[in-house]
């Protein structure tokens, strides 16, 4: 058959302009797509936000060659769960996204939670809190890495309860968060034998001042006034109290969810005497430190990694090695099928040591209960803990049998 001239250079403009496509689809084929999701620009800014793609991006540097490519994408879910779910599901449907990392605020966690597992996608969060993650909310696709809410109860409250204080009011804020962090913290205080003698619910975001709840509180005679908050909330909760004197009338602050970049924002005069409970501190060991070395020159203000920071690297570069060994195409095709292969797989990083992946999700290391030093005791910038007590492995979490995770039989 005889092909006209026309015909030909249409037929070769074709085929020569379907070569980027063609190849713009091997390529997809081929790369692994991260998304980094949370607060860019608001109360957990600091603590997550840009720190976290940094340590995402530490991660893959430190693994060499895979075999395929990488690339991380990042976006501001300015903690709300419609944003963040709108954002998932675009990054899924449309961008070729195949997990997200990070996820501050419970509420857009569980959002983003939900359209993973509707996408067979993967969520490996580190900045949420709220155990209802691997409780009545566990999925197939979504891995719990860095802390919870059951682990920070158990931890700051029980310390609190056993040094004597054993009556709490509670100012916690409004949504899935702070009401699973209160719930726990009550379960333990009432364990012990202690008492909840009330609660105050802030609006969430937006809250600035305390003081009307600070003087509920105080009211209620409370040995305890437990902070079911954190970020900036937190941070403006103790400011606040220390205005009005109330630790100098004997009163105790349990600041339930406090992250390093809150000491730091607060200042050792202020912050000093702080008991909380991390699973990673920059200074630890020589590990923890190891890497803050590698990560810290490239992080905002040259500040050390926070818990949630180094469980994005944890949890990617975990992640990463699965698709290694299950292979691209195979990591692609079936989200739930690579969790549960992350799941069978020892963990081991420099963030957290050795650890493991449950069964419903819950990623499994030691926590530490930390106190913040006096200004005399700190000897170096961000020099601020001295370790009180450390939690094993096995006990830092609530049993995979409590937690009522459907995936568990």
């Amino acid at each position: 058959m005889t092909l006209s001239r026309r015909g030909a250079l249409a037929a070769g403009a074709g085929t020569l302009a379907g070569l980027p496509f063609a190849r713009a689809r091997a390529q997809a084929a081929g790369t692994i797509k991260i998304g980094v999701l949370n607060d860019q620009s608001g109360t957990y800014r600091d603590l997550s936000g840009p720190g976290s793609t940094i340590c995402a991006r530490q991660a893959i540097s430190e693994l060499g060659a895979l075999g395929f490519n990488v690339e991380v994408v990042q976006a501001d879910h300015q903690n709300r769960p419609d944003v963040g779910s709108t954002i998932a599901r675009t990054w899924f449907d449309r961008d070729g996204v195949d997990a997200i990392i990070d996820v501050p605020t419970s509420s857009v966690a569980l959002a983003v939670a939900g359209v993973a597992r509707e996408k067979n996608k993967i969520f490996l969060n580190s900045g949420a809190a709220t155990s209802d993650l691997t409780g009545a909310q566990c999925s197939p696709n979504t891995i719990h890495w860095t802390y919870d809410t059951w682990m920070l109860a158990k931890g700051t409250g029980g310390a609190m309860v056993r040094a004597g204080g054993d009556s709490w009011f509670f100012i916690t804020a409004d949504y899935a968060f702070g009401h699973a962090l209160e719930r726990d913290t009550s379960a333990f205080i009432r364990a012990a034998g202690g008492r909840v003698l009330g609660q105050v619910r802030t609006p969430f975001p937006g809250t600035t001042d305390f003081s009307s709840y600070l003087v509920q509180a105080q009211a209620s005679r409370a040995k305890v006034i437990g902070l079911a908050n954190a970020g900036a909330d937190t941070i403006n909760s103790i400011k606040q109290a220390a205005e009005f004197g109330i630790t100098r009338r004997g009163v105790k602050l349990a600041g339930l969810l406090v992250f390093i970049t809150d000491v730091h924002s607060l200042g050792l005069p202020t912050a000093q005497g702080l008991v909380l409970t991390e699973t990673f501190y920059w200074d630890l060991n020589d590990r923890t430190r190891a890497l803050t070395t590698r990560v810290r020159g490239n992080m905002p203000g040259n500040q050390p990694p926070s818990m949630v920071q180094a469980g994005c690297y944890s949890a990617a570069l975990h992640y990463l090695k699965t698709v290694k060994d299950m292979g691209v195409a195979a990591a692609k095709a079936d989200g739930a099928a690579t969790v549960a292969r992350m799941k069978a797989i020892p963990a081991d990083d420099d963030a957290f040591g050795a650890g493991s992946i449950r069964p419903d999700g819950r990623k499994i290391h030691p926590a530490y209960l930390f106190e913040v030093k006096t200004p005399a005791e700190s000897t170096a910038p961000w020099d601020y803990y001295k370790l009180l007590q450390t939690v094993g492995t096995d006990d830092a979490f609530r049993p995979v049998a409590e937690g009522g995770c459907a995936l568990v039989r």
